[in-house]
């Protein structure tokens, strides 16, 4: 099932309040976070034979790949309403 059909709802809320690509990177966003929870549960359980009190080597890489995603994206996110604010601000300036 594709995730257009299984997070219908939730994409189409978060489009109607911020735009369509706006909407799909929040709702992007919130898919990674889920995905760092996950990780970070199971890195209690999958501990480091060489770092004790660590998750093991192969959890710290997924969990810092997701935390760059996530920086990445929400640094467009950012980008796009800048953008969009910028655009709204010169057309009100011409009028």
């Amino acid at each position: 099932m594709s995730v257009y059909d299984e997070r219908r709802e939730e994409l189409e809320q978060q489009q109607f309040m911020m735009g369509a690509e706006r909407g799909r990177l929040s709702v992007t966003l919130d898919l990674l976070t889920d995905a760092l929870v996950l990780v970070g549960q199971h890195g209690v359980y999958c501990q480091s034979a060489r770092q004790p009190g660590k998750p093991a080597m192969d959890i710290q890489m997924i969990s810092k790949c997701l935390t760059d995603a996530k920086e990445l994206v929400a640094d467009v996110m950012g980008e796009l309403k800048r953008k969009s604010a910028e655009t709204r601000g010169n057309s009100e300036h011409s009028r």
